[in-house]
């Protein structure tokens, strides 16, 4: 059965245009969103996990790093795919700057970048889909520069900081991003919001359909 898109334009096929990518909602998470992204992270293993943390991190750890999470601090974005599973997930977190890195900003913070994204979800470009969701939150939140660290060898990252035009600077088999922002506008203030929107109704319509299903299988069933 073919999967049904809400938001295809039906006039590419009319007008002999190829189908866009399908779009991907990017949905701001929640404490009640912990259990969820706990099973996303346990899931990333061996060289993956390497990647995404910068060391060897047992269940145990991972486990630690989401309850640590400070959702009135940070923001978190996830993506959920057609049965309701978190297949990738952007930490965006927030601290004070620097003092000794003075002439990154002149303001009070700087935000880092870290992006994981399931096996079955790459090739998508959801991780540069929420780099440029974090780029445009950071604006209006009057943060000017966005930065991501990495292992050198951690490939995506690399595309993504790339693809973004950011600064990197490699040092000891470690790398370092930096992108400038400029400040918020009306337009980045409607795009984060809609966006949000957007994501808000993918994210209704998924849980229902997921608690319908369970409520059909505790159904009995008849006997042929």
């Amino acid at each position: 059965m073919p999967r049904l898109n809400l938001f295809r334009n039906p006039l590419h096929k009319w007008l002999g245009r190829p189908e866009p990518r399908p779009t991907i909602p990017i949905k701001e998470l929640r404490e009640r969103d912990r259990r969820r992204m706990v099973r996303h992270f346990l899931q990333i293993e061996g060289r993956d996990r390497l990647l995404r943390f910068g060391s060897h991190l047992s269940d145990e750890q991972v486990t630690k790093y989401v309850d640590s999470i400070d959702f009135g601090r940070d923001i978190v974005f996830g993506v959920y795919n057609r049965v309701f599973r978190l297949v990738a997930v952007g930490h965006l977190g927030f601290a004070e700057r620097q003092p000794e890195k003075d002439g990154m900003t002149e303001k009070d913070r700087v935000a880092e970048f870290g992006v994981s994204v399931l096996k079955s979800a790459r090739g998508l470009g959801i991780g540069s889909k929420l780099f440029e969701r974090a780029a445009i939150v950071c604006r209006n939140h009057d943060v000017d520069t966005l930065t991501m660290h990495c292992l050198s060898s951690n490939q995506i990252m690399m595309h993504i900081a790339k693809k973004a035009g950011m600064e990197i600077h490699r040092d000891y088999g470690e790398a370092d991003a930096y992108l400038k922002l400029g400040p918020a506008d009306p337009s980045s203030v409607l795009q984060e919001a809609m966006q949000e929107q957007l994501a808000t109704i993918d994210y209704a319509l998924k849980a229902n359909v997921r608690r319908a299903v369970k409520l059909l299988d505790l159904l009995p069933r008849r006997k042929k």
